[in-house]
């Protein structure tokens, strides 16, 4: 019997782990205690889960009592981004392991941190990169190992996010750089992840650019140059087309996405926290549309891009090697998709030869069919029959954050960016 202790009583926190924990896990895993800075997340989370109504709760500054009074094995932390890195310092300190939501932290310094405090600690650091755990994305992964594309030449990937779920970042906490590193690291450190475990390789140098083009006051979507609006009171919503495209003028709509919640009232239980600011507001600081290019240390090239307001959700992807090609097109969130959406397969094209289209057993759960399968690790360890590592580590959660922050900072520096120096060097100013 694992014990664990959750910082950050989150809806990722509820579903990703909780839930698990108790309904398939229980038998090995036990929820000891809970810390966050708002208690009306342990009333919601106890709603949800009678089971631990007798769970000790701890406010945000009560992690060494947390430790003291619970004794738990592994601290899982899914707070906001920018307070991971002090509860993983934290756990370790304590020689504990840690389970964390990516992104691991949100600048390449904390990685630096991070990855320096395990070496001096008897804890383990784990990086819930859930994308590694889709079947279509283990199956490339087993192409590639496999050498049906020989040596990885370049890799072109473009992701969409449509304009439910792309608003809801800007309408959050995320749209704030010291809270989630902006979305090249909240977002797109889940990308980069994944090519980096695909191609075994590190990212070397990153050059990109990025903008602000659908959100901010400066919009052409934008009915009003006023600051401070909530989509629950603002008086022009029903022109906004954000608005008006996923809700009913009654309030009655639910959309079902993996990441967030949109009945109202989950989004009133929380204190000081509005899900619901004006995606147009002048204080939103990050970007919303990036193209990057990266050269990987075994001399792969990635072709990149992302773009949070598009009108469905997926991405494309080509891998081109010394002996073929793969791709393949993901239509996530179907129900969004204003159009049929066709069953996803991988094709794979030899150079010299004939095309074949491999279908892919799919599995239910969040991320693709992925959470189930990394859960079962995370709970149950890791499974001894794959041939192949999935789980990801602090290293690999400091190259995803690392990637995303030098994405970042060559958009505003508009010069490349090099990825030791970044992660290895002094915090550099922003």
């Amino acid at each position: 019997m694992r014990k664990f202790a959750v910082c950050g009583v989150s809806k990722r926190a509820n579903d990703m782990f909780i839930r698990p924990m108790i309904d398939t896990f229980g038998a090995t895993s036990k929820l000891v205690g809970l810390l966050d800075h708002d208690s009306k997340r342990f009333a919601v989370c106890k709603s949800l889960f009678p089971k631990i109504e007798q769970v000790p709760e701890f406010n945000e500054n009560e992690f060494d009592q947390m430790v003291r009074e619970t004794n738990p094995d592994v601290i899982i932390v899914a707070s906001r981004d920018d307070t991971h890195v002090e509860y993983i310092l934290k756990a370790l300190e304590h020689d504990l392991d840690v389970v964390t939501e990516k992104p691991m932290t949100t600048t390449a310094h904390d990685s630096r941190r991070v990855m320096e405090a395990e070496q001096n600690s008897r804890g383990k650091v784990t990086v819930t990169f859930n994308y590694r755990y889709s079947p279509y994305h283990m199956k490339i992964k087993e192409m590639i190992l496999s050498g049906k594309i020989g040596r990885v030449t370049s890799v072109d990937l473009n992701w969409y996010i449509d304009t439910y779920h792309g608003s809801s970042y800007f309408q959050r906490w995320n749209r704030m750089r010291e809270f989630s590193g902006g979305l090249s690291i909240h977002k797109s450190s889940h990308h980069f992840d994944l090519i980096n475990w695909w191609l075994d390789q590190k990212p070397v140098q990153v050059f990109a650019f990025g903008a602000l083009n659908y959100y901010g006051p400066e919009s052409e979507h934008n009915p009003l140059k006023e600051d401070g609006r909530h989509c629950k009171t603002c008086l022009v919503k029903h022109n906004c087309a954000y608005y008006t495209r996923w809700n009913s003028r009654s309030n009655s709509a639910v959309v079902k996405d993996d990441h967030i919640d949109s009945d109202e009232a989950r989004k009133d239980g929380y204190t000081n926290y509005r899900p619901d600011q004006c995606v147009f507001d002048s204080d939103i600081e990050i970007e919303d549309t990036y193209t990057a290019t990266i050269q990987y240390d075994k001399g792969a090239l990635l072709s990149y891009s992302i773009n949070f307001s598009l009108p469905y959700e997926g991405y494309r992807l080509a891998i081109n090697g010394t002996k073929g090609r793969i791709e393949t097109t993901e239509f996530h969130a179907p129900s969004r998709v204003p159009f049929r959406v066709p069953e996803q397969t991988i094709d794979y094209f030899p150079l010299f030869g004939s095309k074949e289209t491999i279908h892919v057993l799919q599995q239910e759960g969040g991320h693709g069919g992925g959470d189930p399968v990394i859960q079962e690790d995370i709970f149950l360890g890791e499974d001894p029959s794959r041939p192949y590592r999935v789980l990801s580590g602090s290293e690999d959660g400091a190259y995803a954050v690392t990637t995303g922050e030098a994405v970042w900072r060559s958009v505003k520096e508009k010069q490349p960016i090099n990825i030791e120096k970044l992660l290895h060097e002094p915090l550099f100013s922003s």
